[in-house]
C-alpha cells in the first residue's frame, strides 16, 4: 500500500535536489557561455575578410554542432545508465564539459594558427555536446527517481530552474565582461575568462556530484537482477515509440523556449536597436524570471495536474512573446518588462521533463528520455539558430511567430492529454503507508 506523499521533501530529498541542482547550473553554464560571445568568437576565429552576416552563421553552425552531438553523447551515457548506475554517468558528464570548456578558454586565434583554430574549437564544441546531452536525461531521471512520486513537478521544476540559472550566470558574466572591459580588450583577452571559470566551475561539480548516492530504484532493480535483459535503445524502439514521439514534440516546445527566447534574442535585439549592454540587462532579468517560472509551474502542475498547466502555460507564452517583439518594435522602452515576462512565462518548459519522465518505465527511463530529448534537441536546436537568424533577416517577427506557433502545438497536446487518463508514474518513488 502506499499514501501521499508528504508536502514536504525529508532532508534527504532536499540534499539530493540541492547538489544535482547546483552540479547542473554549473555544468550548464558552460555549454552556454559560447552564445553570449558568439560576435567576439567569430571575429577571432574566422578571417578578418569575412563578410559578418557569413561569420554570424558560421559561428552560430559551431554552436549548433553541440547540439548536433548531444544524441551520441546522451545514447551511450544513457545505455550505460540503464546498465551500470546513473551516478557514475552523472559524474562523468560533467567531467567531460569541464574539460573541453577550459580548452576553449586557451586556444589559439585564427590570426595564430590559420583554419585550425575553428576546427579545434569546433572538436571542443562537439565534445561538450556530448557532455550535455548525457547530463540533462540524467538529471531529470536522477532526481524523479529519488524523490516522491507526488513531489515530481517540484523536483523537475527545481531541476530545470537550477539548469536555467546556469544561462543566469553566463549572462551576469558576459554582462560585467561588456561593462568592464573595452571591445578590444574583450576581443584581444576578455572572452577568455568565461571559459577558463567555466572550467573551473565545472570541476568544482565533479566534487559535488561525488556526494551523492545511487537512486534507490536503479539499486533495487540491480538486486532483483530487474537490468534491461537487452540493449536498452532496442527496447525503446520496440516497444515505446508512443512515449519517444510524445517526448520528441514537447523537446520542440523546450528548444523554441531555451534557444530563441532566452539565447538568441539578445542578439537579434541589435536589429530593433538595441545596444549589447542593454540586451543583456534585460537577457538577465527574463533568465531570473525564467528560473522562477520554473520553480513556479512546477508547483502548480503537482497542484492542478501538469497537463493543463502546460497547456496554459504554453499559450500565455505564445502571447507574451508577440508582445515582446512588437513592443520593442514600438517602443524600446518596454524591454525590460515584456522581456521579464516572457522569460518567467518561458518556465513553462519545466513540465517537459515531467511528461518525458513519467512516459518510460524505470529499467530504460534513461535511455528512453535521452534519446528522444536529444535526438529532438539534435534537430530542433541544430536547425534553430540559423533557421531563425536566416528569417529574421527577412522580418524582425519572425523569431516570435516562430516561439509562438511552437508553444500553440504545445498547448494543444497538453489539452488533448488533459482529456485522457493520466499516465501512471509507474516506477517512481511512493511514500509507504
Amino acid at each position: 500500500m502506499t499514501s501521499p506523499a508528504p508536502h514536504r521533501l525529508s532532508r534527504a530529498d532536499v540534499r539530493t535536489l540541492l547538489l544535482a541542482t547546483l552540479g547542473g547550473a554549473l555544468e550548464f553554464y558552460d555549454f552556454v557561455i559560447f552564445v553570449y560571445f558568439t560576435g567576439v568568437i567569430g571575429t577571432n576565429f574566422f578571417p578578418a575578410s569575412t563578410p559578418d552576416w557569413l561569420r554570424q552563421v558560421q559561428t552560430y553552425g559551431i554552436f549548433a554542432a553541440g547540439y548536433l552531438a548531444r544524441p551520441l553523447g546522451g545514447i551511450l551515457m544513457a545505455h550505460f545508465g540503464d546498465r551500470e548506475g546513473r551516478k557514475r554517468m552523472f559524474t562523468l558528464s560533467v567531467l567531460l564539459m569541464a574539460l573541453p570548456t577550459l580548452a576553449i578558454g586557451l586556444l589559439p586565434t585564427y590570426g595564430g594558427a590559420g583554419l585550425l583554430a575553428p576546427l579545434l574549437l569546433l572538436f571542443l564544441r562537439v565534445l561538450q555536446g556530448a557532455a550535455i546531452g548525457g547530463e540533462v536525461p540524467g538529471a531529470w531521471v536522477f532526481v524523479a527517481e529519488h524523490l516522491p512520486a507526488r513531489r515530481l513537478g517540484l523536483a523537475c521544476g527545481t531541476l530545470t530552474g537550477g539548469l536555467t540559472l546556469g544561462i543566469l550566470l553566463g549572462s551576469l558574466m558576459a554582462g560585467m565582461l561588456n561593462r568592464t572591459l573595452s571591445g578590444e580588450e574583450l576581443l584581444d583577452w576578455g572572452w577568455r575568462i568565461p571559459f577558463v571559470a567555466g572550467g573551473v566551475f565545472g570541476l568544482v561539480a565533479v566534487r559535488l556530484r561525488a556526494w551523492l548516492e545511487e537512486t534507490p530504484l536503479f539499486e533495487e532493480l540491480r538486486r532483483e537482477r530487474a537490468l534491461a535483459a537487452q540493449a536498452p535503445l532496442r527496447i525503446v524502439l520496440r516497444s515505446h515509440r508512443p512515449a519517444v514521439a510524445l517526448s520528441m514534440v514537447m523537446t520542440w516546445v523546450l528548444t523554441a523556449g531555451i534557444v530563441v527566447v532566452i539565447l538568441m534574442t539578445p542578439a537579434l535585439l541589435k536589429g530593433f536597436g538595441v545596444d549589447a549592454r542593454t540586451a543583456l540587462t534585460a537577457n538577465s532579468l527574463a533568465t531570473l524570471g525564467l528560473t522562477l517560472g520554473c520553480l513556479s509551474a512546477g508547483v502548480l502542475a503537482d497542484r492542478f495536474g501538469y497537463q493543463r498547466v502546460f497547456a496554459i502555460g504554453c499559450l500565455s507564452l505564445a502571447i507574451a512573446v508577440e508582445l515582446l517583439y512588437r513592443g520593442v518594435l514600438i517602443d524600446r522602452s518596454l524591454l525590460l518588462p515584456l522581456y521579464a515576462l516572457a522569460g518567467t512565462l518561458t518556465g513553462v518548459i519545466a513540465l517537459v521533463p515531467v511528461m518525458m519522465v513519467r512516459s518510460f518505465p524505470t529499467a530504460v527511463r534513461f535511455t528512453g528520455l535521452s534519446f528522444s530529448y536529444n535526438a529532438a534537441y539534435a534537430v530542433f536546436g541544430g536547425i534553430t539558430p540559423p533557421l531563425v537568424a536566416g528569417l529574421a533577416k527577412l522580418d524582425r517577427l519572425a523569431p516570435a511567430h516562430y516561439v509562438a506557433g511552437v508553444a500553440v502545438i504545445g498547448a494543444v497536446i497538453g489539452l488533448v492529454l488533459a482529456t485522457r487518463k493520466s499516465p501512471d508514474a509507474a516506477g517512481l518513488p511512493q511514500v509507504a503507508a
